[in-house]
């Protein structure tokens, strides 16, 4: 985490092993390796979690529940009681009122110590009992005559800890890494007038500072990260991501990729052939691709739209450009049934061009399969769509030219790395076009995806109309039912959407396969189907066939018909368990109509009582059809990780800063980013080092 000193200087401590501190041995070395801790440094960014007041000592008649305070008393009473389990009581006064210590693990020995008269020092959570307030499993110390409590001189901090690390030894190793600190000031990287423009600390005074706070420190200013020396350190790891991004960016615009020049006669005919023209910001997303792909460098550009915004047909329009220059195009999605439905797509549109998509998938036939990797590797194949089954081992392309990946953030960085990585031929990369139908705020995509140009399809199709969306209790499910009845009947198709598959113990859904049941049951004459993602995939493939000919009119599914799945005739959404599910995943159900000429409706179904949080998730959802507004606020509910996807494996894991808290602080590292990326100067590879180390790229497969 060190910069590396420069040739003749001797290294600072900080980079020292923990072995050079007074009482690391290779076993405690071994262990506090789990929490990422290997040199002196590292403990000086283990923050605290939180802080504890031990510059006082409270009067007992002034304790309240939920305290952690420090107490001292006399000795009472102390027996062992046998109520449900073994515990021994030691109770204590100090004429300001009476507390309960409770241990339920305790040896003859340490009984033994708790003789009436003695005198006590404890220190721990006040909670209320069966005889008044307690404390379960106390720290504590008994006090000679006349002895006073150990008090101290600012707030206790409490670190992160692994098995066979207890908090005193954690505290024991910082303060050790903190003096050597005090003689040896880490280098400070940012520049002086990034520092001093929003008055900084300096990085050792803002370490010093919240390692061993004062005792008048504002703790609520802490705990909500606002504190101006949370706020440095925030600002310096954001900066050392920000500038990793933007490293591997640098890195592929100096690497090689085929200009793409050739296809827009292709392209033009394929116009020609839709039903529907492009949306103008459709056409401007467009001419930013073509630019990209025109140049002899590798294109890395994020596609973000609303869900219909038309983000396929502008792929498919890049792909034509690929393989009208003889090259071949891969197409990955994150699960078999989008997978499908863009094989589909690309297979009715690209049929009167000769161009045959081939399908790959790891479910996918022996035999077939043999037959789809052949023809990539001899280049027969034009073509692929699959999942990420598409970069694993054993597939090879002839000459891969173009990666376009939907729904990036189901896939880290790596995977997408990964399938770049297989299309290299040579010294030539594939262009990489990824696409994602939840927006992203701003602030966080400056943050999570730097290493990306960044288009935006902000309109809708013309005569799309907003769909109405309605929250209704659980309790009046029979209503809902005879919706459903009465616009299957008039000739329209119903989705219903649960989130389990099967009946659980353990989670009170509603699950997809007796919502199933019921549903045919409630409605005869209704054809019925059902669809999830452990139905073998040529049983989904016929589900969702008879549902877009027509022949089922009600599909009940799970959540695997999330995104890609294009039924223009359903215009009714009912989802069940709705206060379950995040904003931006309701918002890509609910895209799955409203998507022909009919009125739609997306019913969400709730079980009451409704949390606060669920409320306001429903309430966005009324309120604006917008995916943008909804992605917002499903970030300031729910958070960044949330929103980009739990499967994001290339999502940086920040120790200090916080996406959402923090987001203010983006526009600022921006700035702080550029202005050292051009100083010509090494620090912004030393701030990449100190916070990231070896991760530094995350693009490194």
């Amino acid at each position: 985490m060190t910069a590396p000193a420069k040739p003749g200087t001797p290294a600072s401590p900080l980079s020292s092993p923990l072995a050079t501190l007074t009482g690391v041995g290779p076993a405690l070395s071994e262990k506090l390796h789990k929490l990422g801790l290997d040199k002196v440094e590292d403990l000086l960014f283990l923050l605290p979690l939180r802080y504890e007041d031990r510059t006082q000592v409270l009067r007992i008649g002034a304790l309240r529940h939920g305290m952690r305070c420090l107490v001292t008393g006399e000795v009472l009473l102390a027996e062992t009681v046998f109520r449900g389990r073994r515990s021994l009581l030691v109770r204590i006064g100090d004429g300001s009122g009476q507390l309960t210590l409770r241990f339920f693990h305790f040896s003859r020995a340490q009984q033994a110590q708790f003789q009436p008269g003695a005198h006590i020092s404890c220190f721990g959570d006040i909670r209320l009992g069966p005889a008044g307030f307690e404390i379960v499993h106390p720290e504590y110390r008994l006090l000679r005559e006349g002895q006073s409590p150990v008090l101290y001189d600012g707030l206790t901090p409490v670190y992160p800890i692994t098995e066979g690390v207890q908090q005193g030894r954690m505290r024991n190793l910082v303060g050790q890494a903190l003096r050597m600190m005090q003689q040896s000031p880490p280098v400070e990287l940012l520049p002086a007038v990034t520092r001093d423009k929003d008055g900084m600390p300096a990085l050792a005074e803002a370490l010093l500072y919240l390692h061993q706070p004062p005792r008048d420190a504002n703790l609520e200013q802490i705990a909500d990260g606002q504190h101006p020396c949370q706020q440095r350190l925030a600002f310096e790891e954001l900066l050392a991501h920000y500038l990793s991004l933007r490293n591997l960016r640098d890195l592929t615009t100096l690497e090689a990729a085929a200009p793409l020049k050739q296809g827009q006669s292709m392209v033009d005919e394929f116009l020609a052939s839709l039903p529907f023209k492009l949306t103008n910001a459709q056409q401007r997303v467009c001419k930013e691709i073509n630019s990209d792909i025109a140049r002899p460098h590798p294109m890395l550009r994020l596609v973000q739209g609303d869900v219909g915004s038309g983000k396929t047909v502008v792929a498919a329009i890049a792909a034509l450009q690929a393989i009208a220059d003889g090259a071949q195009v891969a197409i990955m999605a994150p699960t078999e049934l989008l997978a499908e439905q863009h094989w589909h797509n690309f297979c009715d549109w690209f049929r009167f061009l000769h161009i045959e998509p081939l399908w790959l998938s790891g479910s996918q036939r022996v035999a077939a399969k043999r037959q789809t990797l052949a023809a990539l590797e001899d280049g027969s194949a034009r073509l692929v769509v699959g999942t990420h089954a598409l970069f694993q081992e054993g597939v090879s392309f002839n000459n891969l030219a173009l990666v376009v990946i939907d729904e990036q953030h189901r896939f880290g960085v790596h995977q997408r790395m990964a399938l770049r990585e297989k299309g290299k031929q040579g010294k030539l990369h594939p262009h990489q076009l990824v696409m994602t139908a939840t927006p992203i705020p701003r602030t966080l995509a400056m943050a999570a995806y730097a290493d990306l140009d960044v288009s935006v399809i902000d309109e809708l199709p013309p005569g799309r109309e907003p769909v109405q969306t309605i929250a209704v209790p659980e309790a009046r499910r029979p209503e809902v039912i005879e919706r459903v009845r009465s616009a299957c009947q008039s000739g329209q198709q119903a989705y219903w959407v649960c989130p389990l598959i099967e009946e659980s113990e353990v989670l009170d859904f509603q699950a997809a396969e007796v919502s199933f049941e019921m549903l045919r049951s409630a409605l005869p004459g209704v054809p019925v189907g059902l669809v999830h993602g452990r139905m073998k995939p040529a049983e989904k493939e016929k589900a969702m066939r008879l549902f877009k000919e027509g022949k089922t009119r009600l599909l009940v599914a799970t959540t695997v018909i999330e995104v890609g799945v294009d039924v223009p005739q359903a215009s009714l959404m009912i989802i069940e368990n709705a206060e379950r599910m995040g904003l931006s995943q309701l918002h890509q159900l609910r895209g799955r109509v409203g998507r022909g000429a009919a009125r739609s409706v997306c019913v969400l179904l709730y079980k009451q009582p409704l949390g606060q949080l669920a409320k306001n998730r429903l309430a966005v959802l009324r309120e604006t059809n917008d995916g943008f507004v909804v992605a917002q606020r499903d970030l300031e509910l729910r958070g960044p990780g949330e929103l980009l996807g739990t499967r994001q494996t290339g999502l940086p894991q920040y120790r200090i800063a916080d996406l959402l808290r923090d987001a203010a602080l983006m526009p600022k590292v921006q700035i702080a980013a550029e202005a050292l990326r051009s100083s010509g100067t090494r620090a912004g590879d030393a701030i990449v080092r100190r916070w990231l180390g070896d991760a530094g790229r995350y693009g490194k497969v």
